[in-house]
């Protein structure tokens, strides 16, 4: 799985990162158990600080999506036992009634997350 970065964005670059292993789980892309890099190869290929990466990966660790050992390192975790942040539902909570205010009226918005929820499984 490639990372991309955007140095400009208001995005964390932590956060950056997590929310792409996040969908790179969702989509298939990352497998359970599969390793991830450690967190020196990851910063040195991404051309990120140590101590980024190790935010990131302890935010998906305490997150339930991944797994970490001292011997085997980071891997993606065989059933994440995730629990929705109460800011994820804020978000798709504040995401909605932007698409209302914008038009989309609740059949739109419906099909509109089943688009995207399909596009993940095709990925």
């Amino acid at each position: 799985m490639i990372m991309t970065f955007d140095f400009s964005s208001n995005v964390p670059i932590y956060m950056q990162l997590r929310n792409q292993i996040v969908i790179g789980i969702a989509e298939g892309k990352l497998s359970p158990g599969e390793q991830l890099p450690t967190i020196r190869a990851l910063a040195e290929e991404s051309g990120i600080n140590m101590m980024t990466v190790s935010k990131a990966y302890q935010m998906l660790k305490q997150e339930g999506y991944i797994v970490t050992d001292r011997r085997s390192g980071a891997r993606v975790a065989a059933s994440p036992a995730v629990q929705i942040p109460s800011s994820v539902m804020e978000s798709l909570r504040l995401n909605i009634s932007e698409l209302r205010l914008g038009g989309m009226s609740k059949e739109d918005i419906i099909a509109l997350c089943e688009k995207l929820y399909e596009e993940g499984d095709a990925k």
